[in-house]
């Protein structure tokens, strides 16, 4: 009986030393669950509460129905001004994405010193202030700017930049660059480049590597830059304000129009709704691109 107690004891022992371990991770993560409390309170202040007032405005303002939808969906000019905002976003992306690709590449095959000035380069416009540089714009494009200065001299003659949806574009472009080059950068420097010479010594031509090896593994980079910059152009309103002229108004000026200017608050609360709706089809048509990756640059799913 004593030499059974003996051989019980250290395996109790032990047992009892699992049970307060179990206990003290068991209260430790109780409390770690009281560390999501201010950010819920924060979603829930200040995305839920605001958003749950503007679709209540979208369709009780002024009464109650969906007479303000009714009017976003039947209007020809809401019509064209939603036309002409998803167009300049998906050209603003394209352009983004042609100029960001092979910068992007450069900045994984340089040096490190050329690729710290490079990203300097990607992320001064971040620094500097969007109504400077949308006015920097104003002077470059105008009809008498050192640009059209230029065309002239080169024979090509003056052409209308400013008050153009050229122009609005081109002021996008440069501001939201960063939020293309960033992502591709992320997802280039992961690639295993031994692939690429391995690829060739199995006779694939340049184009077919590029095509069938490193484009494939760059593509998380692609739709995550392609997703941020989309969405971002859809919501633009001091480039389109300043550089473009009434007959290019994309859909952030056609709100500020009906709150600020006509005070049709329901008539402004049914467009933002569509957007935000439009915002989610693009990421859930994101997501499903991505297959498995994240469409979040420095996220992992």
């Amino acid at each position: 009986m004593s030499i059974d107690t003996n051989l019980d004891t250290p395996q109790q022992e032990s047992n009892a030393q699992r049970r307060t371990v179990r206990s003290r991770f068991g209260k430790l993560r109780n409390w770690t669950v009281l560390l999501l409390v201010p950010g819920i309170v924060l979603i829930i202040g200040f995305f839920g509460l605001p958003l749950g007032d503007v679709i209540i405005r979208s369709l009780s303002d002024p009464v109650w129905g969906i007479q303000n939808f009714q009017w976003l969906a039947l209007s020809e000019t809401n019509i064209a001004v939603a036309g002409r905002t998803f167009g300049t976003a998906f050209l603003v992306t394209v352009i983004c994405l042609l100029l960001s690709y092979p910068y992007a590449y450069l900045m994984t095959i340089c040096s490190e010193r050329t690729r710290r000035l490079l990203t300097i380069f990607v992320m001064m416009p971040l620094w500097t202030s969007i109504l400077v540089r949308t006015l920097a714009w104003m002077v470059l494009l105008q009809d008498s700017g050192p640009i059209n200065d230029l065309l002239e001299y080169i024979g090509v003659g003056r052409l209308p930049l400013i008050r153009t949806t050229l122009g609005v574009a081109l002021g996008m472009t440069q501001v939201l660059m960063p939020f293309m080059v960033l992502p591709l950068y992320s997802a280039m420097a992961k690639i295993d480049t031994r692939l690429l010479p391995a690829a060739r010594s199995l006779g694939a031509t340049p184009m077919t590597v590029f095509r069938t090896v490193y484009l494939p593994l760059s593509k998380p980079g692609i739709v995550a830059g392609s997703t941020t910059v989309f969405i971002l152009g859809l919501g633009f309103y001091i480039i389109p304000s300043l550089l473009g002229s009434p007959r290019e108004s994309m859909m952030a000026t056609l709100i500020q129009q009906q709150i600020g200017g006509f005070l049709q608050w329901g008539h402004g609360a049914a467009m933002g709704i569509a957007l935000l709706v439009v915002t989610v089809a693009t990421l859930t048509v994101a997501t499903r691109l991505a297959k498995g990756a994240s469409i979040v640059p420095g996220v992992q799913r």
